[in-house]
């Protein structure tokens, strides 16, 4: 028995690979399964291309040949921000970014414009608000970024500042002010 889906436009999470590296392809496979829109910092252009997969929105490229239909887009701007920029006028609602390395100062400051995952090859970072609660079971590991006051449910810190689970069961974030990033390995 097989299963057809009808993905409408920008109900899936856009793709914007910044920096591939070694990143997981079996991972990378579940977040290209309901064809994304993808985008791709030129700088990892041909790579992509050589993995046979289509690219709709080439950032900040000079590239002469690209594939057809295959939109090219500049900015003054690293590609994250101008990637990010065009998402959002664009009115897509989500975007699942790939990068070598998180970096929390370029990712704070769009969690109110787009929700926005961002995966490294051993972790996904995410902004939350305050509230958010999620089913995880015992041991699982949360790192919370910047230096907030926040209080927690069913969490308990060790030393090197990564909270694990106490039991199965719901976690909870509550704090004051703007949407935090945290981060839970892969």
């Amino acid at each position: 028995m097989s299963s057809h889906h009808i993905v409408k436009e920008k109900q899936e999470p856009a793709l914007f690979i910044e920096e591939l590296g070694n990143f997981n392809e079996e991972l990378l496979g579940q977040l290209l399964e309901w064809s994304p829109t993808l985008l791709v910092n030129a700088e990892n252009y041909d790579k992509i291309l050589s993995l046979g997969l289509k690219v709709d929105v080439l950032v900040n490229g000079t590239q002469t040949e690209t594939q057809e239909n295959t939109k090219v887009i500049q900015g003054p701007v690293d590609a994250l921000m101008v990637a990010i920029n065009y998402l959002y006028e664009e009115k897509y609602p989500a975007v699942n970014v790939i990068t070598r390395k998180f970096d929390l100062e370029k990712y704070a400051g769009f969690e109110d414009k787009i929700n926005i995952v961002v995966f490294t090859e051993m972790a996904k970072h995410y902004p939350i608000k305050s509230g958010f609660s999620v089913w995880k079971p015992a041991g699982s590991e949360f790192l919370i970024h910047g230096n907030r006051y926040l209080e927690v449910t069913n969490l308990m810190q060790d030393e090197d500042e990564i909270f694990k689970v106490v039991n199965d069961g719901f976690v909870e974030f509550t704090f004051s002010g703007q949407p935090i990033f945290i981060s839970e390995p892969i």
